[in-house]
């Protein structure tokens, strides 16, 4: 009997069925990273959002046979060492779909019209003042016409260029970094960043891609281009970021993620003047946690133990 522990149940608001097969099923609201190891001795099965499980965990682990991640990135996961261990690492897929693409228009819309330096505006009693029926202090751009850059083309990214192009936007999918031949229907990923009216993030964080976009590469950006991360945090360069805006390297930004989360120990982005700006807006790290989105999640999770239990694994990562 398979002995199943989910460590950060509180992670996934959205009813999580029980496997159709025989277990011990064990839950825990919330696990800080020590108490990870006790909770899993003798599991079989351990489901895991964010925390890290590493070379040495897996060492101390012997009857863990698969690590079901609640999320598709995975990069908290020492793929390799489960690999070597014979164990399963499986995530969960095209869950978001809807969820993160609606959420990258959104950030592109509030900034791309200046929503929040309007309503600033309103609150601190300009419009009342105004000579006229409207006033004009901040610039207004219509998506329309712009040019999106997708850094990473995958089932997130692909959504986010349907929902640009029904906008009228002209959609370019930049090819890897450092690649060194470009595929068809891809642009160089330099010239991308140089096209584009706005650059969005949907690659994974791995050795690759960390740091992605730095200081080299927000000074290669045109001034009037916007920068959306709703990825992962380590993808930029925050310190590099938070310079670009104050200076105006680039005209604004939307993030939904940090470098380490929650950002207990502070970070260059949430310094008080930064997010004071009206062009920069960052939210928890919930672009895709729309209610249909978790509870696809949610079911997607089960149907990968159940695949696995009957030999069938399913979205392997080892």
């Amino acid at each position: 009997m398979h002995r199943i522990v989910f460590l950060e149940r509180e992670s996934i608001i959205a009813e999580v069925r029980r496997p159709d097969f025989p277990h011990h099923w064990v839950e825990h609201a919330q696990t800080l990273q020590h108490e990870v190891k006790e909770r899993l001795a003798g599991a079989t099965m351990a489901i895991v959002n964010k925390l890290q499980i590493d070379a040495e965990l897996i060492a101390a682990l012997p009857a863990l046979q698969m690590v079901a991640v609640a999320a598709t990135g995975s990069n908290n996961i020492d793929v390799d060492a489960c690999r070597e261990r014979g164990i399963v690492v499986s995530n969960v897929r095209g869950y978001a779909v809807h969820s993160v693409p609606e959420q990258v228009l959104a950030m592109l819309l509030a900034l791309s019209r200046n929503l929040f330096a309007y309503r600033q505006a309103v609150v601190d009693g300009r419009w009342q003042r105004s000579g006229q029926f409207c006033f004009f202090d901040y610039p207004i751009r219509d998506l329309h016409g712009a040019t999106l850059a997708l850094i990473g083309s995958g089932s997130l990214g692909s959504g986010v260029a349907r929902l640009a192009a029904a906008f009228g936007m002209r959609v370019l999918r930049s090819e890897r970094k450092d690649a060194l031949s470009v595929r068809p229907g891809y642009t160089p990923f330099a010239e991308a960043l140089r096209q584009a009216d706005v650059v969005s993030l949907h690659c994974p964080l791995n050795a690759e891609t960390a740091r992605l976009i730095g200081e080299a590469e927000l000074r290669s950006m045109k001034t009037s281009a916007l920068l959306i991360n709703t990825a992962r945090g380590g993808l930029v360069d925050e310190a590099a970021l938070a310079r670009a805006l104050q200076e105006g390297w680039i005209a604004g930004a939307g993030f939904d993620v940090l470098s380490v989360e929650p950002p207990r120990s502070g970070n260059a982005l949430l310094a008080p003047e930064l997010l004071a700006l009206p062009n920069f807006l960052l939210t928890p790290h919930v672009a895709w946690a729309s209610q249909p989105a978790m509870q696809a999640l949610a079911d997607q999770l089960i149907d990968n133990l159940e695949a696995f239990a009957r030999g069938e694994p399913q979205h392997v990562l080892t």
